[in-house]
């Protein structure tokens, strides 16, 4: 599987940051200015803006240009560059949630054994 590993790497250094996590979960319902994404938080408006910027980076957020401001946007394409490079481990957690299946099985007769006595 060929990724992009610097485009994962600014997405995850994007993602790793909660305010930044907010952010993106404030534009999934719609675009927002930069005053309005702040409103949630008790950080300065520069705080915001570079926190903005490194989603910026990451290619997570466009900036539009309406009249006298400049609206966020989501662009939830690296997100799904994320998700194509979790999907390849998949097969590893389900093997192991299907031992864990089979080990919670076993443990069940045990247990209707010892309540039995």
């Amino acid at each position: 599987m060929v990724t992009d590993e610097d485009g994962l790497s600014d997405t995850f250094a994007a993602l790793a940051n909660s305010t930044r996590r907010a952010i993106l979960a404030r534009l999934a319902e719609g675009e927002a200015t930069v005053n309005e994404l702040a409103e949630p938080f008790e950080l300065t408006l520069p705080a915001i803006s570079k926190h903005i910027k490194v989603l910026e980076r990451a290619g997570l957020v466009l900036r539009g240009q309406r009249a006298q401001y400049r609206p966020c946007a989501l662009d939830a394409a690296p997100l799904a560059d994320v998700s194509t490079w979790a999907e390849q481990y998949r097969p590893v957690w389900e093997a192991r949630f299907d031992r864990m299946d089979d080990y919670i099985a076993q443990l069940r007769p045990q247990r209707k054994k010892r309540r039995t006595r």
